[in-house]
């Protein structure tokens, strides 16, 4: 229990900010809109709508600052990096980078929701505001020209009764806008969940690549000007609790009231994601560079069950055991990259990674290079990249478990150790690795080239790990996994029903491989 504490209290703290600047975030906007002087005539055209849609706004644009920054790999590797001398709990949020993605995707996803509909009763109360046939304040204000002699004095947007909710919605900048990112918005999160993932990679590829429609249309929503309050100058001379229920006067010679001017709302989503956006910029030419950089394939080996293994060379590639890399076959497709995990050591003259047939782009990548025609395929590298496997060597004992070709993370590692021990690495801190069975077929692994051979089956992980805690009483010991959500629960649940109260006795820590 006290190791699942401490594991955890530093993501726990991390999602409880985030979630509490949103919770201030909306709170803020909401209130400002709710009770501003300055918004005095709009909520009384629109109602507590009005500060709905802005607090979610509000909550909107924060987000959406927040979406690209775990997607920054480099940044990521960089942070990894310097806080190497860090505790493994001040690095446990890098390690759920994509999980927070996510998290703050569906955050988007459920705010637009909010923003919409409270939009939707806002036209309506335009609408109604506009075609009511009363002498009354709402209707005065939807009564204010467009093009008055004060100036653009205009309230209510829509210009005539004959006017549609619907027209009026999407027949401006911020309405176009809101539209077409939305639908950008809706496409990228179902294509992003799992089976069409696992089944047709190259559909989430390219859909997610929307996020481009989806920032330009929030940087240009708020150039339509539809929320709008009194000005400063309006204000000071016909003040609202002054002047609001003498509407029938305004503009008479013997009223101190005047006809109210208002402004719009200056816009401010592009203010929210400029930074993020030049970052990704940043990172995205950092890692067209790095791809363009030539690559050397030293050797191809076609394993059993479709397995293809590269090996290859490029100048000024820097790796470290458990990274992984992204891999382009331009032959085969021109713009889809995927991540793969380096299967060789850093004390390795080559890089190496596996690839399984596992969809069309890997299975036309294994058949360009079985047919083993000269030259072979080019291919382009971008990375390497960290992950949380990295911190295999943080501790005494470690347990590695893969899934079918979620050995591959592991390769690297048990390679790295293996160099380690030949060259009696006084720094090395692991002194046991657990790991289990893949194939029996050949002399050495295939994965690891080793005559120990990676073995896999089915144990019975409580009693493995009762053994562990016996057999390592004091140690603190590092489980890593890179396999399905099934087999990350159950290895996460014994974790924490092993790891002792005591902090001073054995203590398990789940790392779960993503990328």
């Amino acid at each position: 229990m006290g190791n699942w504490v401490v594991n955890h209290c530093f993501s726990a703290l991390f999602l409880v900010v985030w979630l509490g600047l949103n919770v201030c975030l909306f709170a803020y906007a909401f209130l400002t809109f709710e009770k501003a002087d300055k918004y005095y005539y709009t909520r009384e055209l629109l109602g507590t709508a009005l500060a709905v849609a802005r607090a979610s706004a509000l909550c909107l644009n924060y987000n959406s600052m927040l979406i690209l920054v775990p997607v920054c790999r480099n940044l990521l590797s960089f942070l990894r990096g310097t806080c190497s001398f860090c505790s493994r709990t001040l690095r446990k949020p890098l390690d759920q980078n994509l999980t927070f993605h996510k998290l703050v995707a569906y955050t988007i996803c459920i705010l637009t929701a909010i923003h919409i509909i409270a939009h939707l009763f806002n036209f309506e109360r335009y609408s109604r505001s506009r075609q009511a046939a009363d002498v009354s304040l709402a209707s005065t204000l939807s009564s204010l020209p467009h093009d008055g002699q004060d100036g653009d004095s205009w309230l209510n947007p829509i210009q005539s009764p004959n006017t549609t909710v619907l027209s009026a919605s999407f027949g401006s900048v911020a309405g176009l806008t809101g539209a077409l990112g939305t639908v950008a918005l809706v496409l990228m999160v179902t294509s992003s969940v799992e089976w069409i993932r696992r089944h047709d990679f190259e559909l989430f590829w390219y859909t997610h690549h929307l996020f481009v429609i989806y920032v330009l249309c929030l940087a240009l929503h708020g150039l339509g000007g539809i929320v709008r309050g009194q000005t400063e100058k309006s204000m000071n001379e016909s003040h609202p609790h002054k002047c609001a229920q003498a509407f029938e006067k305004w503009g008479d010679r013997d009223s101190n009231c005047r006809h109210p001017q208002f402004e719009a709302h200056s816009p401010e989503s592009w203010k929210w994601i400029l930074a993020p956006v030049i970052l990704y910029i940043f990172e995205r030419i950092l890692r067209f560079y790095r791809s363009r950089q030539k690559v050397v394939i030293t050797k191809v080996v076609l394993h059993p069950s479709k397995v293809l293994e590269l090996q290859m060379k490029k100048r000024g590639f820097h790796m470290a055991a458990g990274q992984y890399i992204f891999v382009n076959c331009p032959s085969v497709s021109l713009l889809e990259w995927h991540p793969f995990t380096l299967t060789s050591a850093p004390e390795e003259e080559s890089f190496s990674i596996h690839i399984r047939a596992a969809g069309d782009w890997t299975e036309n990548v294994i058949r360009a290079f079985a047919e083993q025609q000269a030259p072979l395929p080019r291919v382009e590298v971008d990375g390497p990249f960290g992950t949380v496997s990295e911190d295999v060597f943080q501790y005494e004992v470690a347990v590695l478990v893969g899934a079918g070709i979620g050995v591959t993370p592991f390769a690297s590692v048990l390679k790295s150790i293996w160099y380690k021990f030949q060259r009696e690495d006084h720094n090395l801190k692991t002194k046991k690795v657990g790991h289990a069975a893949l194939n029996f077929d050949k002399a050495t692994d295939i994965v690891t080239g080793l005559k120990h051979k990676t073995s896999f089956g089915r144990p019975m992980w409580d009693n493995e790990f009762s053994s562990m805690a016996a057999a390592h009483p004091k140690s603190a010991v590092g489980v890593f996994l890179c396999g399905p959500p099934a087999l990350a629960k159950s290895l996460r649940r014994c974790c924490h029903r092993h790891s002792s109260l005591d902090p001073r006795k054995v203590q398990f820590y789940f790392n779960k491989e993503t990328f």
